[in-house]
């Protein structure tokens, strides 16, 4: 003779056990009413709070994205700076004990506030800023033809030319050539004339 097991009916062992419902605050800033909630995305107490928090969500997440790029144009800033820095210091240690590009003032370091010259620009950033950190755009020039003369350019041009020749002037002149930099780019260019200003001050000039 079989005996019959009778299977244990777990539901009715078990109760049925109910999620809790808990009362929150609604996520909206301006209203934080109480409310009771009833899954893991109710998040406010009517369907116009939670579209205002959508929203709210979206400007928040717009001017991080802000943030960030201003951040990224401050840091682009820095490196320019950091950039012009390293070559002008090579391009005034390069053109030390010369002649100003446009006078006859003699380029030495005498220690004074401010530098003693500058590396000045044949076609200015201002009006060629392509030309920022072209080498042969920029050499040692006393700061009262840069500043007072404005770069004193009929001077610079006859004088580069008298320097260098005429071929290397009207290369310059003809350079249109776009460059768009990056950060990458100016930091490598920072790079390459920190080393070679320790050239010279090493005595490979």
């Amino acid at each position: 003779m079989t005996l019959s097991v009778r299977k244990p009916d777990f539901k009715r062992i078990i109760p049925k056990v109910e999620p809790k419902k808990r009362t929150r605050l609604c996520a909206l800033k301006s209203c934080r009413k109480p409310f009771l909630k009833q899954s893991s995305w109710h998040i406010a107490c009517s369907t116009d709070c939670a579209i205002a928090v959508v929203a709210e969500k979206r400007k928040s997440n717009e001017r991080k994205e802000r943030q960030k790029g201003l951040k990224s144009i401050q840091k682009r800033s820095d490196c320019m700076e950091e950039t012009k820095k390293a070559m002008h210091a090579y391009i005034r240690a390069r053109d030390e004990g010369k002649k100003c590009i446009s006078c006859d003032t003699v380029l030495v370091k005498l220690g004074r506030v401010g530098g003693d010259y500058d590396a000045g620009h044949f076609r200015s950033v201002g009006s060629a800023s392509h030309m920022r950190f072209v080498e042969n755009n920029i050499h040692g020039q006393c700061k009262y033809c840069n500043d007072r003369l404005k770069g004193n350019q009929l001077e610079y041009e006859r004088r580069l030319r008298i320097r260098y020749g005429d071929d290397y002037v009207d290369e310059i002149k003809a350079d249109n050539t776009t460059r768009k930099l990056t950060i990458d780019d100016l930091r490598a260019i920072r790079d390459h004339y920190k080393l070679k200003l320790k050239e010279i001050k090493n005595g490979n000039k």
